[in-house]
């Protein structure tokens, strides 16, 4: 699933939609302490007040929400694994019965706590219903857009932590006192889930069984206990990992040094691959495509041999493949941080060129490159020339002349 098809389907929930209908809800109960089930609930989803829908609706979108390769990650199923979680998943989705399905949701569940302690009660609940994507529409066509639509069966799974409720004091009208709110049942927190997935993966107008979309709490914190062990999925990169692989390989070709206009043209060759593949799968970049990167930026004695021998040396495998949208910073914000023991600066990557460090008067000092005047708590900057004074160089050429 690329970030569009991804957001298509976020969209989708809300109360009374059309286009998505959600069959059954079941809830999984369990305690921290002994790693057990302690309840299990399932119900049809229609028969829940539109507030309660809400409360889940929101839920299950923040399952779909975050960038790829950060917090949600399209998984590849492992073959050859026993009992597995792919053959689970879609006998679940495809058969009819409550009881039947519901026994399967309790498989994964038995997967989630072998060989895992969670350190506070846990919510595990499961949906499974029908997606419903119209067909692209035909200008020439008569009929609408919804005449003729694309069915997705799904299953999508949320798990969500428990938290004590809040110590409060209330006012009760009624009799005219201060009362202390006492409350033992704990609350279950769905406005951020710890993890979650989605099944099966859905690109376009195509279902992919053989794929499943991951959710962790966390950018760039995915839990391998699940991905491997629950979902039995392979292994996965994150676009963190991806970056340092990245910025490694540039260090053991590049040297650890480098300047700002060589970065910046670094950046823009690798943000106009990306932008060039927009409308496919994410583009990635082998040890040949990082040599001509870095031949086109500038960088110097750039060669074959060099740059198989960093990856060789960085990930110790010479044919990995980074992805392009990892590697580069946003170009929609300014997502380059530059930090100094005086200011941080936050600046966009195609505005990079325009910083230096330079040596002044035997101190090392950050230039920027602006085309007006700068701005301090709304007082304008008079621009100052940088000079030495003149007194100090004639008193250095008249020692020098006597």
């Amino acid at each position: 699933m690329n970030k569009n098809d991804i957001a298509q389907f976020r969209k989708q929930f809300k109360v009374n939609n059309d286009l998505l209908k959600i069959n059954e809800i079941f809830h999984v109960y369990i305690m921290k302490e002994s790693s057990e089930i302690y309840h299990q609930e399932s119900l049809p989803f229609d028969l829940l007040e539109d507030e309660q829908k809400e409360l889940f609706l929101d839920n299950f979108k923040k399952v779909l929400t975050g960038q790829l390769d950060q917090k949600l990650f399209e998984l590849k199923f492992q073959r050859d694994v026993e009992n597995n979680s792919q053959l689970i998943l879609h006998q679940g989705m495809l058969t009819n019965d409550t009881e039947e399905w519901k026994n399967h949701m309790l498989q994964l569940v038995e997967k989630m706590l072998k060989d895992k302690q969670y350190e506070m009660d846990v919510v595990v609940t499961f949906i499974r219903g029908e997606y419903m994507k119209p067909m692209k529409r035909n200008e020439e066509a008569e009929e609408s857009e919804r005449d003729t639509v694309y069915s997705h069966p799904f299953i999508l799974c949320s798990m969500n932590k428990t938290q004590d409720p809040k110590k409060e004091l209330l006012f009760d009208y009624v009799e005219k006192a201060f009362k202390y709110n006492i409350v033992v049942d704990p609350i279950i927190n769905l406005k951020a889930p710890i993890s979650g997935f989605l099944f099966p993966s859905i690109t376009d107008h195509a279902a992919d069984v053989n794929h499943v979309l991951y959710s962790s709490g966390k950018a760039n914190e995915p839990d391998y206990h699940f991905i491997e062990e629950v979902l039995n999925a392979e292994e996965i990169v994150t676009a963190e990992e991806d970056k340092l692989v990245f910025e490694e390989v540039v260090k053991k070709v590049a040297g650890d040094q480098i300047n700002t206009s060589t970065l910046s043209n670094v950046y823009e060759e690798i943000h106009r691959v990306v932008e060039e593949n927009e409308e496919e799968d994410t583009p990635k970049l082998d040890y040949k495509d990082v040599e001509n990167v870095l031949k086109m930026s500038g960088v110097k004695d750039v060669n074959t041999e060099k740059v198989e021998t960093a990856f060789k040396t960085v990930i110790d495998d010479e044919n990995y493949e980074l992805k392009a949208n990892n590697v580069v910073p946003k170009y929609s914000s300014k997502s380059i941080k530059i930090k100094t023991k005086v200011a941080d600066i936050s600046i966009g990557p195609q505005d990079l060129r325009y910083v230096r460090q330079v040596e002044l008067n035997g101190k090392r000092c950050l230039m920027i490159e602006v085309e007006e005047n700068a701005v301090i708590e709304g007082f304008e900057m008079i621009p100052e020339a940088l000079f030495r004074k003149a007194d100090e160089d004639e008193e250095e050429g008249e020692t020098d002349h006597k």
